[in-house]
């Protein structure tokens, strides 16, 4: 049975005539006659009761109006989420991110895509930076919002988004400026709380050069591979974090954020987007060329 019968049959259960149900489809009204006796036949049993008045449904007709209506929404879902595929705008789109991309790029990405794009069906995977170029490279995410410079295996385009100074997290007991800032010298005493060398080590290297150029040798007393481990390793008096900016947001008990006076040489804490080359649009070019903060 082909959908259009079934089509067919709404329409004449809907206007109770055949006549009014052809003008309605734009169909002559022998085709939509002839079809709905094909319909019958194939049932084997009379979907109508025709007179002057109109078409009137049969008791087996109306034991199945529902279920064939059901099943054409169905198909008409169907037909409209291919076609948005196609056209770039449906689909699934798996999205690994760092905690950096949740305070603001995350959010304004996700408001637009459900404006652009309301099919879309989004999984998100936060995960280290490490991590995320494994799954980029190894196809577990369409798209990644990470810190940058990073290598990642593959043809993979790359879109810079913020460019983010970093800021001191130091215990709230912490000896600090009248302005409220931080000295480098003050840092190296204390020992630095980083992430690990392996998960972001231009930055790591970076740090730690700065620090060399300002004449201070320091140590690193503790590794940490999540931003709020850092602010839980410094508020248990582990050392000093340096993080981006964004990190005011976040009222940590036990941590104060403050400027470092004499930081112009530290490095900047930049995230990217990064998403793999196809020959076809994706819905992570879709994605990527959101307004994401860049």
């Amino acid at each position: 049975m082909e959908t259009r019968h079934l089509r067919y049959f709404l329409a004449v259960a809907d206007h109770g005539s055949v006549s009014r149900a052809a003008a309605w489809l734009g169909v002559a009204q022998p085709a939509l006659s002839q079809a709905l006796v094909r319909m019958e036949k194939s049932l084997g049993v009379r979907l109508f009761e025709r007179s002057r008045r109109g078409a009137a449904l049969t008791p087996a007709a109306r034991a199945i109006l529902e279920d064939v209506r059901a099943s054409v929404a169905r198909i008409d879902a169907a037909e409209a989420q291919a076609r948005d595929i196609a056209r770039g705008i449906a689909g699934q789109l798996t999205v690994g991110l760092v905690s950096t991309a949740l305070f603001d790029t995350l959010p304004r990405a996700l408001r637009q895509l459900r404006e652009r794009a309301p099919g879309v069906k989004v999984i998100l995977r936060e995960m280290s930076n490490a991590e995320l170029a494994d799954a980029l490279q190894a196809g577990v995410i369409d798209i990644g919002l990470m810190h940058t410079p990073v290598a990642v295996g593959g043809r993979m385009r790359e879109r810079q988004l913020l460019r983010d100074r970093l800021v001191a997290a130091v215990p709230d007991d912490f000896p600090v400026g009248g302005d409220g800032t931080v000295t480098l010298a003050q840092i190296a005493e204390a020992g630095l709380v980083l992430y690990p060398r392996a998960q972001l080590p231009i930055l790591y290297e970076g740090i730690l050069d700065a620090m060399r150029k300002a004449g201070h040798e320091t140590h690193v007393a503790q590794e940490a591979n999540r931003t709020l481990t850092v602010l839980a390793c410094v508020a248990g008096g582990c050392g000093v974090g340096l993080l981006p900016t964004w990190i005011r947001a976040l009222n940590f008990r036990g941590v104060r954020f403050c400027d470092v006076a004499d930081g112009h040489d530290l490095p900047s804490f930049d995230l990217s987007a990064i998403w793999p080359v196809r020959s076809v649009p994706t819905l992570a070019d879709l994605f990527a060329g959101l307004d994401l903060g860049a």
